[in-house]
């Protein structure tokens, strides 16, 4: 079971005591600077590619029960001799249940996170004793972008069976409106059938990607706005990006911390074509250090108040 060890803590830049806290910051941070989005058309290829590694770190790493599991399949993975997995790992995914001998490419995930936390295995659709009709089917996740789920798309996805050297490739419709845990059907794509009975499929597991600017709740979005605290009180104007671009919102006077604002339509598919709404929340950030004049200023309204 050759597969290369991933360092997560590395990736998110971020120690083995980091806090949970510590490791959202980390990754909002990352996923900022290296969105697809966010760069020059010559760097979105790398930027690709970095943005990958990152959704993956903390699909495990923000995760308390994957990260738990994670620090005891890594406790020795420097050792002399290289990585090796402990033993009950090993036997988990030579058995299927956690990425089985598949090797799969353009799902989004890397083959360490398919055999030891995907969800690729393969699910017997017959009784042990009784003479196999098909092959058995095969599951694993496919990581999907906001957008994705948004507009639809088409994927390119390769994978190589058991002991078979030869890669099969594939075309994936990931429809508009796809919802997480969705899972996409292709069918013959599974195990293939002993004695030249029929294949079985392989199913898709839908994960949404993790987004910088946006957390999913059903199908609406939320997002984070940052205020100063002077902007909350008196009001204006500020820009809230979607899944279409940035849009202004006006604040009005007297804004609180954690107030929500709802902007209609702008989140993911509904059932029946509707969409959900975007809630930009506001985040009031209070000045860590103030200039004498600043102080002044604010010592002149506390004594006004």
């Amino acid at each position: 079971m050759a597969v290369q060890f991933k360092d997560y803590y590395e990736t998110l830049g971020v120690t083995k005591t980091a806090s949970e806290d510590e490791i959202r910051k980390a990754f909002r941070k990352l996923a900022r600077q290296h969105h697809p989005d966010m760069v020059k058309a010559a760097q979105k290829k790398a930027a690709e590619e970095k943005f990958k590694a990152i959704n993956e770190a903390y699909e495990v790493l923000g995760d308390p029960e994957k990260r738990k599991k994670y620090d005891q399949l890594g406790a020795d993975w420097n050792r002399p001799g290289g990585f090796q997995p402990q033993q009950e790992w090993g036997q988990r995914a030579r058995q299927g249940g956690a990425g089985g001998d598949f090797r799969f490419s353009g799902t989004g995930f890397s083959d360490f996170f398919e055999q030891f936390f995907g969800g690729a295995g393969r699910r017997s659709g017959f009784g042990e004793e009784q003479e196999p009709v098909r092959g058995q089917d095969v599951e694993a996740d496919i990581l999907v972008t906001l957008e994705e789920a948004l507009h639809g798309s088409t994927r390119k996805i390769s994978f190589r069976r058991p002991k078979n050297p030869k890669v099969q490739t594939f075309s994936v419709r990931i429809p508009a409106g796809v919802r997480e845990g969705q899972r996409i059907r292709l069918a013959g794509a599974g195990e293939e059938g002993p004695r030249g009975v029929t294949s079985g499929d392989l199913f898709l597991r839908v994960k949404f990607e993790q987004h910088p600017e946006f957390r999913i709740e059903g199908c609406d979005l939320i997002h984070d706005v940052q205020l100063a605290p002077w902007r909350a009180v008196l009001g204006g104007e500020v820009s809230v990006p979607t899944l279409a671009g940035t849009v202004k919102m006006k604040i009005p006077a007297g804004t609180q911390n954690r107030q929500r604002f709802r902007l209609r339509g702008h989140g993911l598919p509904k059932e029946g074509g509707a969409r959900g709404d975007l809630y930009a929340v506001a985040d009031v950030v209070l000045p860590k250090s103030l200039t004498a004049r600043q102080r002044e200023l604010w010592e002149e309204l506390a004594a006004e108040n």
